[in-house]
């Protein structure tokens, strides 16, 4: 739905429920949420003050609460309202095994040779996604992912980065943003590894449930509609222990499926999220084959957003808190729940710059990243380590940046293997390059080097 329908179909119930309209100032603060406007913002737009639009919302809240069935705030609203809107339509249901294929249906797929078309009601599962939660401002990487899918026809997709870093976040806004051009999407998580067989059934499960007689592959199905796929936690059918990107044993046939949808003529898009990058995708990006890679990163500015909610103080100290932190959502999150509980939400005195006098030692020094309550997140990466790469992550935690064309400087490793675990640690999101002095160099991430 978009922020129209989302009005117009919210509207009807709660005048259903209760015989009265949204008043405007309600619109106003759903349509402030939608575009990611905190309450300030709302007040401001709406010439009301912040108390006023805070109470306001939380009634608004309630009501829908009790118009939906469910506890509805300002992280999900959209989406209990879209699970609301798919149940309300459940009699347009057909189920498939464990797949619910809801509302948006009645309507007959692409020809196969037509262009996308603006398809208002395609078919969706979504079963697997997550839900549709607090969206920080990710314009570019959506501008982008767009032009490869709408424009530029990539069949094959991965956007790779470190766990939490938000690649299912931005992937779900991606599907409300250009769903309407598709015949089919759907969300598979590979969390329980999933034999390549399996997975392929389970689609061709999905597809065949409007189209008869079945077809014989997935491709076909590709070639026949517009689909979207979006393939989940692909990490989960790689090894732990080796270099990144290689695959459980039973799971190799995953990397010929990716060489047949890069290479075979389709109209449809398969989108691949991980902590790694598998391997088979350099050759294909050097065989110039239709597929595209996005190493997601933190975020810049829009990261004050996570300070704000969690009521941080000194927001001049901001940009260094999330400088420190890569602008990772995750992290801060977890870091600001941290200085509310240790600083009162003073984000100063966490950084070791009280804006007065201090009373005693306390905060950070600058050389200095305090982990706490990441540990377990950076621990589930550094697990999926080789020997290799741990060598080479813990000789040069010290460093600014590794030189990979000189001696390594490590007498039990060979410089290829060096640079071996380099490109894997790149993979991983672990290692980036720079530029300096003309030269290349690589940088340790300073979290995981600090934890190390």
């Amino acid at each position: 739905m978009d922020i129209q329908e989302v009005l117009n179909w919210t509207d009807e119930q709660v005048f259903a429920k209760t015989g009265k309209h949204l008043e405007s100032l309600q619109k106003s603060i759903l349509e402030g949420i939608w575009q990611h406007q905190d309450y300030y913002e709302i007040a401001e737009n709406n010439e009301r003050s912040y108390d006023h639009v805070k109470k306001e919302a939380w009634k608004l809240w309630k009501l829908l609460s009790d118009v939906v069935g469910e506890d509805v705030k300002k992280s999900n609203v959209f989406s209990v309202l879209e699970q609301a809107e798919i149940s309300e339509n459940h009699a347009n249901c057909l189920q498939i095994g464990n797949i619910n294929i809801c509302s948006e249906q009645q309507r007959s797929p692409s020809s196969p040779n037509s262009s996308p078309t603006q398809n208002s009601s395609p078919i969706i599962d979504l079963i697997d996604a997550p839900d549709l939660t607090d969206f920080y401002n990710r314009t570019t990487e959506l501008n982008t992912l767009k032009q490869w899918i709408l424009q530029d026809q990539i069949r094959l997709i991965t956007i790779y980065g470190l766990s939490g870093i938000g690649k299912s976040v931005l992937t779900r806004q991606l599907i409300e943003q250009i769903k309407p051009e598709f015949d089919y999407i759907i969300w598979k998580s590979l969390t329980e590894t999933p034999t390549l067989s399996s997975l392929k059934n389970q689609l061709q499960q999905f597809f065949a449930q409007s189209q008869q007689p079945q077809l014989p592959t997935i491709i076909d199905y590709f070639r026949n509609s517009r689909c979207l796929v979006i393939l989940d936690d692909l990490q989960n059918l790689f090894q732990s222990g080796e270099l990144a990107g290689q695959y459980l044993a039973e799971h190799k046939d995953y990397g010929q499926f990716w060489q047949q949808i890069a290479k075979n003529h389709h109209q449809s898009c398969v989108i691949l999220l991980s902590w790694e990058k598998p391997r088979e995708l350099a050759t294909l990006a050097a065989e110039k084959q239709s597929t595209r890679t996005l190493n997601l990163k933190g975020l810049s500015a829009d990261a004050e957003e996570i300070l704000k909610e969690h009521g941080l103080t000194d927001s001049q100290k901001w940009p260094e808190l999330i400088n420190l932190y890569q602008g990772h959502p995750t992290w801060l999150n977890i870091i600001a729940s941290t200085i509310v509980e240790l600083f009162d939400g003073s984000v100063s005195l966490f950084l070791g710059n009280p804006p007065q006098p201090p009373l005693g030692k306390g905060g950070l020094k600058e050389e200095e990243i305090f982990i706490g309550d990441l540990s377990p997140i950076i621990e589930s990466q550094l697990d999926r380590l080789s020997e290799l790469e741990k060598k080479v992550i813990s000789r040069f935690s010290e460093d600014e940046a590794v030189e990979i064309s000189r001696q390594p400087g490590l007498s039990e490793i060979s410089q290829s293997e060096l640079w071996d675990a380099i490109q894997s640690l790149v993979r991983r999101g672990l290692a980036e390059k720079v530029i300096a002095g003309g030269r290349s160099r690589f940088l340790l991430n300073p979290v995981f080097k600090k934890y190390i």
